[in-house]
Protein backbone atom coordinates (compact mmCIF):
# COMPACT_ATOMS: atom_id res chain seq x y z
CA UNK A 1 0.00 0.00 0.00
CA UNK A 2 1.56 3.27 -1.08
CA UNK A 3 1.47 6.45 1.36
CA UNK A 4 -1.52 8.19 -0.75
CA UNK A 5 -3.44 5.00 -0.55
CA UNK A 6 -3.12 4.60 3.53
CA UNK A 7 -3.12 8.40 3.83
CA UNK A 8 -6.64 8.27 2.24
CA UNK A 9 -7.91 5.16 4.29
CA UNK A 10 -6.47 7.40 7.24
CA UNK A 11 -8.95 10.49 6.16
CA UNK A 12 -11.65 8.14 5.44
CA UNK A 13 -11.49 6.27 8.89
CA UNK A 14 -11.31 9.89 10.76
CA UNK A 15 -14.36 11.23 8.95
CA UNK A 16 -16.45 7.85 9.77
CA UNK A 17 -15.82 8.45 13.09
CA UNK A 18 -16.35 11.92 13.75
CA UNK A 19 -19.95 10.93 11.75
CA UNK A 20 -20.61 8.23 13.96
CA UNK A 21 -19.77 10.59 17.30
CA UNK A 22 -22.17 13.39 15.71
CA UNK A 23 -24.97 10.95 15.00
CA UNK A 24 -24.43 9.58 18.83
CA UNK A 25 -25.12 13.21 19.94
CA UNK A 26 -27.95 13.66 17.85
CA UNK A 27 -29.23 10.70 19.20
CA UNK A 28 -28.53 11.59 23.23
CA UNK A 29 -29.69 14.92 22.45
CA UNK A 30 -33.06 13.78 20.77
CA UNK A 31 -33.43 11.27 23.74
CA UNK A 32 -33.11 13.77 26.29
CA UNK A 33 -35.36 16.29 24.38
CA UNK A 34 -37.75 13.28 24.51
CA UNK A 35 -38.09 12.21 28.41
CA UNK A 36 -38.26 16.34 28.74
CA UNK A 37 -41.16 16.39 26.94
CA UNK A 38 -42.43 13.18 27.95
CA UNK A 39 -46.19 12.55 29.58
CA UNK A 40 -44.44 10.39 32.27
CA UNK A 41 -43.83 13.14 33.34
CA UNK A 42 -46.27 14.75 35.79
CA UNK A 43 -47.72 18.30 35.40
CA UNK A 44 -46.61 19.56 38.47
CA UNK A 45 -43.22 19.16 37.72
CA UNK A 46 -43.05 19.92 34.37
CA UNK A 47 -44.67 23.24 35.49
CA UNK A 48 -41.22 23.77 37.30
CA UNK A 49 -39.40 23.43 34.06
CA UNK A 50 -39.16 27.13 33.37
CA UNK A 51 -37.03 27.82 36.57
CA UNK A 52 -35.04 24.63 36.56
CA UNK A 53 -34.45 24.37 32.58
CA UNK A 54 -33.45 20.56 33.18
CA UNK A 55 -32.90 20.33 29.05
CA UNK A 56 -30.41 22.84 29.25
CA UNK A 57 -29.29 21.81 32.93
CA UNK A 58 -28.87 18.21 31.66
CA UNK A 59 -27.05 19.50 28.49
CA UNK A 60 -24.92 21.32 30.48
CA UNK A 61 -23.49 18.23 32.22
CA UNK A 62 -23.53 16.15 29.10
CA UNK A 63 -25.05 13.29 30.37
CA UNK A 64 -24.67 10.45 27.66
CA UNK A 65 -27.77 7.53 27.41
CA UNK A 66 -25.18 5.50 27.64
CA UNK A 67 -24.08 7.05 31.00
CA UNK A 68 -23.77 5.33 34.79
CA UNK A 69 -25.57 8.14 36.78
CA UNK A 70 -26.05 8.94 40.42
CA UNK A 71 -28.47 11.00 41.49
CA UNK A 72 -27.45 11.95 45.26
CA UNK A 73 -31.55 12.26 47.08
CA UNK A 74 -33.79 12.54 44.34
CA UNK A 75 -36.44 13.36 47.24
CA UNK A 76 -40.18 13.41 45.10
CA UNK A 77 -38.35 12.51 42.21
CA UNK A 78 -38.37 15.88 40.11
CA UNK A 79 -34.73 15.12 38.01
CA UNK A 80 -35.37 11.64 38.35
CA UNK A 81 -38.63 11.05 35.86
CA UNK A 82 -36.35 12.56 33.07
CA UNK A 83 -32.95 10.64 33.97
CA UNK A 84 -34.18 7.29 34.66
CA UNK A 85 -36.34 7.08 31.34
CA UNK A 86 -33.40 8.86 29.78
CA UNK A 87 -30.97 6.23 30.92
CA UNK A 88 -33.11 3.28 30.92
CA UNK A 89 -32.43 1.42 27.71
CA UNK A 90 -28.47 1.79 27.21
CA UNK A 91 -27.55 3.71 30.48
CA UNK A 92 -27.96 3.34 33.70
CA UNK A 93 -29.79 5.12 36.81
CA UNK A 94 -28.83 4.67 40.42
CA UNK A 95 -30.82 6.95 43.04
CA UNK A 96 -28.70 7.33 46.46
CA UNK A 97 -31.87 7.06 48.31
CA UNK A 98 -33.00 7.85 52.66
CA UNK A 99 -32.59 5.18 54.44
CA UNK A 100 -36.22 3.24 54.32
CA UNK A 101 -35.66 1.76 57.49
CA UNK A 102 -33.52 3.22 59.86
CA UNK A 103 -32.66 1.27 63.13
CA UNK A 104 -34.07 4.57 65.36
CA UNK A 105 -38.17 4.24 65.20
CA UNK A 106 -38.28 8.20 66.10
CA UNK A 107 -36.51 8.06 62.13
CA UNK A 108 -38.42 5.56 60.60
CA UNK A 109 -41.28 7.33 61.02
CA UNK A 110 -39.44 10.78 60.37
CA UNK A 111 -39.67 12.88 56.96
CA UNK A 112 -36.64 10.90 55.07
CA UNK A 113 -37.47 7.73 55.38
CA UNK A 114 -41.47 8.36 53.81
CA UNK A 115 -39.62 10.53 51.33
CA UNK A 116 -37.48 7.41 50.49
CA UNK A 117 -40.42 4.47 50.90
CA UNK A 118 -42.26 6.77 48.37
CA UNK A 119 -39.57 6.81 46.04
CA UNK A 120 -38.59 3.37 46.41
CA UNK A 121 -42.40 2.67 45.53
CA UNK A 122 -42.07 4.93 42.71
CA UNK A 123 -39.40 2.64 41.15
CA UNK A 124 -41.04 -0.56 41.18
CA UNK A 125 -44.13 0.67 40.42
CA UNK A 126 -42.38 2.03 36.86
CA UNK A 127 -40.39 -0.04 35.52
CA UNK A 128 -41.50 -0.05 32.05
CA UNK A 129 -40.43 3.50 31.73
CA UNK A 130 -37.31 3.27 33.78
CA UNK A 131 -35.54 0.02 33.25
CA UNK A 132 -33.37 -1.20 35.44
CA UNK A 133 -32.94 2.03 37.83
CA UNK A 134 -31.65 0.97 41.00
CA UNK A 135 -30.88 2.71 44.73
CA UNK A 136 -28.33 2.41 46.78
CA UNK A 137 -29.03 3.85 50.58
CA UNK A 138 -26.83 7.09 50.99
CA UNK A 139 -28.25 8.87 54.09
CA UNK A 140 -25.06 10.83 55.83
CA UNK A 141 -23.83 10.27 58.51
CA UNK A 142 -24.74 6.70 58.72
CA UNK A 143 -24.43 5.17 54.83
CA UNK A 144 -22.15 7.07 52.88
CA UNK A 145 -21.27 4.68 50.38
CA UNK A 146 -22.60 4.99 46.60
CA UNK A 147 -20.87 1.69 45.07
CA UNK A 148 -17.24 0.46 43.60
CA UNK A 149 -14.93 2.81 43.24
CA UNK A 150 -14.30 4.29 39.75
CA UNK A 151 -17.69 2.64 38.80
CA UNK A 152 -19.56 5.78 37.64
CA UNK A 153 -19.32 8.11 34.69
CA UNK A 154 -21.44 11.51 36.52
CA UNK A 155 -22.81 11.88 40.16
CA UNK A 156 -25.32 14.72 40.72
CA UNK A 157 -26.97 16.59 43.29
CA UNK A 158 -29.79 19.42 43.03
CA UNK A 159 -30.42 21.44 45.92
CA UNK A 160 -29.34 19.70 48.68
CA UNK A 161 -25.83 21.11 49.72
CA UNK A 162 -27.19 23.25 52.50
CA UNK A 163 -28.82 20.04 54.18
CA UNK A 164 -25.71 18.47 54.27
CA UNK A 165 -23.57 21.42 55.37
CA UNK A 166 -25.76 22.33 57.84
CA UNK A 167 -24.85 19.04 59.89
CA UNK A 168 -21.40 19.02 58.94
CA UNK A 169 -21.55 16.51 56.24
CA UNK A 170 -20.92 18.25 53.00
CA UNK A 171 -17.08 16.99 52.76
CA UNK A 172 -17.30 13.30 53.11
CA UNK A 173 -20.48 13.83 50.80
CA UNK A 174 -18.47 15.36 48.15
CA UNK A 175 -15.86 12.65 49.37
CA UNK A 176 -18.03 9.89 48.38
CA UNK A 177 -18.62 11.18 44.60
CA UNK A 178 -15.10 11.66 44.11
CA UNK A 179 -14.45 8.11 44.91
CA UNK A 180 -17.42 6.28 43.37
CA UNK A 181 -16.64 8.16 39.95
CA UNK A 182 -14.67 7.26 36.90
CA UNK A 183 -11.65 9.37 36.36
CA UNK A 184 -13.00 11.87 33.78
CA UNK A 185 -16.52 11.49 35.49
CA UNK A 186 -18.37 14.21 36.11
CA UNK A 187 -20.05 15.86 39.70
CA UNK A 188 -23.19 18.47 38.39
CA UNK A 189 -24.13 20.79 41.29
CA UNK A 190 -27.06 22.83 41.33
CA UNK A 191 -27.58 24.77 44.48
CA UNK A 192 -29.30 28.34 46.02
CA UNK A 193 -26.49 30.53 45.40
CA UNK A 194 -25.95 32.92 48.54
CA UNK A 195 -25.19 36.46 49.05
CA UNK A 196 -21.47 36.94 50.42
CA UNK A 197 -21.74 35.99 54.48
CA UNK A 198 -24.88 33.99 54.88
CA UNK A 199 -25.30 31.53 56.55
CA UNK A 200 -26.59 27.58 55.26
CA UNK A 201 -29.44 27.91 57.77
CA UNK A 202 -30.93 29.81 55.22
CA UNK A 203 -30.70 27.55 52.13
CA UNK A 204 -28.49 29.55 50.40
CA UNK A 205 -24.53 28.26 49.97
CA UNK A 206 -22.01 30.66 49.22
CA UNK A 207 -20.40 29.54 45.71
CA UNK A 208 -17.30 30.27 46.23
CA UNK A 209 -16.62 28.14 49.48
CA UNK A 210 -18.75 25.16 47.42
CA UNK A 211 -15.86 25.47 44.46
CA UNK A 212 -13.02 25.40 47.13
CA UNK A 213 -14.26 22.58 49.09
CA UNK A 214 -14.80 20.21 45.81
CA UNK A 215 -11.22 21.36 44.85
CA UNK A 216 -9.60 20.27 48.03
CA UNK A 217 -11.48 16.95 47.71
CA UNK A 218 -9.94 16.64 44.24
CA UNK A 219 -12.17 17.85 41.94
CA UNK A 220 -11.62 20.51 38.82
CA UNK A 221 -14.22 23.24 38.03
CA UNK A 222 -14.40 23.10 34.36
CA UNK A 223 -16.97 25.46 33.86
CA UNK A 224 -19.94 27.57 35.38
CA UNK A 225 -23.15 28.11 34.08
CA UNK A 226 -25.87 30.67 34.88
CA UNK A 227 -28.55 28.71 33.68
CA UNK A 228 -30.35 28.95 36.78
CA UNK A 229 -29.89 32.21 37.66
CA UNK A 230 -32.44 34.62 38.92
CA UNK A 231 -31.79 38.22 39.43
CA UNK A 232 -35.18 38.54 41.13
CA UNK A 233 -33.66 36.54 43.65
CA UNK A 234 -33.09 39.16 46.85
CA UNK A 235 -32.34 36.58 49.24
CA UNK A 236 -33.20 38.10 52.51
CA UNK A 237 -36.66 36.04 53.06
CA UNK A 238 -38.09 35.42 56.67
CA UNK A 239 -38.23 32.22 56.39
CA UNK A 240 -35.17 31.95 53.77
CA UNK A 241 -34.85 30.24 50.64
CA UNK A 242 -38.27 28.20 51.24
CA UNK A 243 -40.21 31.50 51.55
CA UNK A 244 -39.96 31.11 47.65
CA UNK A 245 -41.45 28.76 45.36
CA UNK A 246 -42.44 25.82 45.00
CA UNK A 247 -42.49 25.76 49.17
CA UNK A 248 -43.87 29.35 50.01
CA UNK A 249 -43.21 28.82 53.75
CA UNK A 250 -45.04 32.35 54.15
CA UNK A 251 -48.43 30.65 53.11
CA UNK A 252 -50.76 33.44 52.22
CA UNK A 253 -48.53 36.23 53.39
CA UNK A 254 -47.34 38.22 50.13
CA UNK A 255 -48.00 35.19 48.20
CA UNK A 256 -48.19 36.66 44.92
CA UNK A 257 -45.08 38.94 45.81
CA UNK A 258 -42.91 35.73 46.56
CA UNK A 259 -44.44 34.05 43.14
CA UNK A 260 -43.47 36.86 41.26
CA UNK A 261 -39.85 36.66 42.55
CA UNK A 262 -39.89 32.83 41.50
CA UNK A 263 -37.73 29.88 42.36
CA UNK A 264 -34.15 30.76 44.09
CA UNK A 265 -31.05 31.90 42.12
CA UNK A 266 -28.68 29.32 41.74
CA UNK A 267 -25.30 28.23 40.96
CA UNK A 268 -25.28 25.37 38.17
CA UNK A 269 -21.22 23.68 38.62
CA UNK A 270 -19.13 21.01 36.44
CA UNK A 271 -16.31 19.67 38.14
CA UNK A 272 -14.51 16.82 37.08
CA UNK A 273 -12.83 14.03 38.63
CA UNK A 274 -9.02 14.81 37.56
CA UNK A 275 -7.27 11.67 35.70
CA UNK A 276 -4.09 11.15 37.11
Amino acid sequence: MDIKTLALGCVVTAGLTFSAMAHEQIDDTQSLKNAVNSEFRQAKNVERDGFRHPLETLSFFDIKASDTVVELWPGGGWYAEILAPYLAHSGNYIAGNFDTNPNDEKLRNGYRAKVGKKFESWLGDNKDHLGDATMVTFDPPVYYHLGKDSSVDVVLTFRNLHNWAMKGHMKPVFESAYKVLKPGGTFGVVEHRANPGMEAKTGYMDQAQVIALAETVGFKLVEKSEINANPKDTKDYPKGVWTLPPRLALDSLDREKYLAIGESDRMTLKFVKKTQ
